[in-house]
């Protein structure tokens, strides 16, 4: 029985790209999840600066993000020992598969994708082949490590049926070969929106509605100031996503960073205005980031341990990518090297 079948644990896939800083969202959407499944899971965690790429980068930012990123996912609790955490670019059978898989997919499939249309239209002047068919190469990432489960939002499900759908079609044609992986939506996950625009959700691309991990304490005061609230008159602390989408967002917010449920907040500040409830949200914020800041800044600025962390990784992920590899390669007919 092969080592695959044996497996102790289920294996988990995720990577985020290094194209900004990581923000409130990316932590309480998926980091402080990928920190909880370690234990319970197989976990490979990966930067994904080859995605990045699909829009136009500064090759100095780039580089500075992604290793900033790294650093900013160990002070975030993920452990090199524990997890593989590598950088994509340094584990060549990611764009080797991606290949092969591309001669597996059907353009119809990809001119379907929903992510490809929205950034699509956000770029309308950098259209690439390679915006179109990163979900190959996404496909790649997760069917290399023959990941059981994906954590993923709502927004990136339709990336992994993709990927199924690939697998299966790979697998119908020359037996079985890889594990079809399963969209994993964590319980604990919470969906932090924009504090400018509550009905979207946060995202680097508005830096006045986002919150960044490495924010410093008066940053994330001017941005929980200027927060939108709702323009009704109640001027109550009550969570109704429908009604008051922006002081519900908040909650939300003060919930996760607390660890205390919604109907708790809401006694809490009872009685009390968006003029207290704003503060005491930008408070808890900096007190969980606090410990997590400043433990990045330390690791951001050894590089030589960085160094060892991401070598190690990309060791770890190739030996385990490159099992995947050869026998792909062996199906579809190519010569071993």
């Amino acid at each position: 029985m092969s080592e695959e079948n044996i497996r102790e644990k289920k294996r988990i896939f995720s990577g985020i790209q290094p194209s900004g800083e990581l923000t409130l969202g990316s932590y309480m959407g998926a980091i402080r999840n990928w920190v909880a499944l370690q234990d319970e899971y197989d976990c490979v965690y990966c930067i994904v600066d080859m995605h990045a790429i699909t829009v136009r980068q500064n090759p100095a930012d780039l580089r500075r993000r992604t290793l900033a990123q790294l650093a900013q996912y160990i002070a975030c609790g993920l452990d090199p020992k524990k997890s593989i955490l590598f950088i994509q670019s340094h584990v060549h059978q990611h764009a080797e598969l991606g290949w092969v898989l591309g001669c597996y997919t059907q353009f119809g499939e990809l001119s379907r994708m929903t992510q490809f249309k929205d950034k699509a239209a956000k770029h309308a002047d950098n259209i690439t082949s390679g915006l179109f068919t990163y979900p190959v190469l996404m496909a790649a990432d997760i069917l290399l490590y023959q990941a059981d489960l994906v954590p993923v939002g709502e927004d990136q499900r339709q990336h992994v049926e993709l990927c199924r759908d690939i697998a299966q079609r790979f697998n119908g044609v020359y037996s079985d070969t890889f594990r079809l992986p399963e969209a994993f939506i964590p319980k604990m996950g919470a969906r932090v929106m924009s504090l400018g625009d509550p009905t979207s959700k946060m995202s680097k691309s508005d830096p006045d509605g986002c919150i960044n991990l490495m924010d410093k304490p008066e940053e994330i005061v001017r941005k929980f100031k200027r927060a939108v609230t709702d323009s009704d008159s109640e001027n109550c602390v009550r969570f109704d996503s429908e009604n008051k989408p922006g002081v519900s967002n908040l909650i939300t917010i003060y919930a996760a960073a607390t660890g205390m449920d919604r109907e708790n907040v809401e006694q809490k500040f009872a009685g009390q205005g968006y003029g207290s409830f704003k503060p005491a949200v930008a408070d808890a914020i900096i007190e969980l980031f606090r410990p997590i800041r400043e433990e990045a800044e330390r690791l951001n600025a050894d590089k030589e341990y960085l160094e060892s962390v991401y070598r190690d990784g990309a060791e770890r992920a190739s030996c385990v990518a490159e099992k995947t590899l050869r026998k792909v390669y062996k199906k579809v007919g190519f010569i071993p090297r």
